[in-house]
């Protein structure tokens, strides 16, 4: 079988920039020392998940995409030879940015992806939303591997796990920072299984507010082409504690079934869904919040 160990690191911030530092490359090194071929940090590692009211200090806190902070990440790569999915509060104009870079295992920069659906209704108004979803080609030591992105709250919208699957991704990485509970865990066993795509979600564990660990893995598998059946696509759902959970996706078997399956792009109608891409809105979602 072709593995892929994807390490979850479900960890508290240390409420600092330089702290939160120091413990990602803490738990990147024993990631690394258990076979990781990925690591993959919470939603916003760089300060926690934290969006103060005042904007002058959100500003502050943000660190550029290609600054010290995450570029040290891209020599961690390098250096443990373990690709890495870090996230951060990117600096930006007007707002910053929720945002995650993928470095390979060659410390290479894949892209850096921001979150598109913000929560306007909260916190997040006084962030930027991203403009688009990427797709990469990510070289590991179990050959390449279509890797995409989607986080938090993108979950929600089946657009997002759908556009990353027409652009080829055969692996989502999403980072987390909410209560993890029975109806968004179906969300993402949802997308996983209409796209035939694996989904690793990472979310800070108990300890941290809003939070609840529960990071899960989904191989985006149904119907095994073994004939055995239908089976739960959940391959791993951590609990609350503090912790490294290592979700170990079977590649031959996801590309197989991707092959032979239904689902995906195999018997879709685009041209059926015009309206999909309408900005047309009416009662009863109208939202005086809305942003564009």
């Amino acid at each position: 079988m072709n593995i892929l160990k994807v390490a979850l690191l479900q960890i508290l911030p240390t409420g600092s920039i330089d702290g939160n530092l120091k413990k990602g490359f803490e738990f990147c090194k024993k990631a690394k020392e258990n076979g990781a071929d990925i690591a993959l940090f919470p939603e916003m590692w760089s300060n926690g998940y934290c969006i103060p009211e005042d904007v002058g200090l959100l500003k502050e806190m943000a660190v550029p995409s290609d600054g010290e902070f995450v570029n040290a990440f891209g020599v961690l790569a390098r250096e443990l030879d373990m690709a890495i999915g870090i996230s951060f509060l990117e600096k930006f104009e007007p707002l910053p940015r929720n945002s995650l870079c993928l470095f390979d295992r060659r410390g290479k920069r894949l892209f850096c992806y921001a979150k598109v659906h913000t929560c306007d209704f909260g916190d997040e108004k006084r962030l930027t939303a991203g403009n688009d979803f990427y797709v990469a080609d990510l070289d590991t030591a179990k050959g390449t591997v279509k890797v995409g992105a989607m986080i938090c709250y993108d979950r929600e919208f089946p657009e997002s796990a759908r556009i990353l699957m027409l652009k080829g991704a055969e692996l989502v990485l999403v980072p987390n920072a909410c209560p993890m509970e029975i109806n968004r865990i179906s969300q993402l066993r949802g997308r996983a299984y209409e796209n035939m795509i694996a989904i690793a979600t990472v979310n800070y564990p108990a300890g941290q507010p809003d939070c609840n660990g529960h990071s899960t893995a989904f191989d985006g598998v149904v119907y095994p082409v073994d004939g055995s059946g239908g089976r739960d696509t959940l391959i791993l759902e951590a609990g609350e504690d503090e912790g490294i959970y290592y979700a170990d996706f079977d590649l031959d078997m996801l590309r197989s079934y991707r092959k032979e399956e239904v689902h995906g792009n195999a018997y879709r109608r685009p041209s059926k869904y015009w309206l999909l891409t309408s900005e047309q809105r009416c009662e009863p979602f109208l939202r005086a919040d809305k942003r564009d």
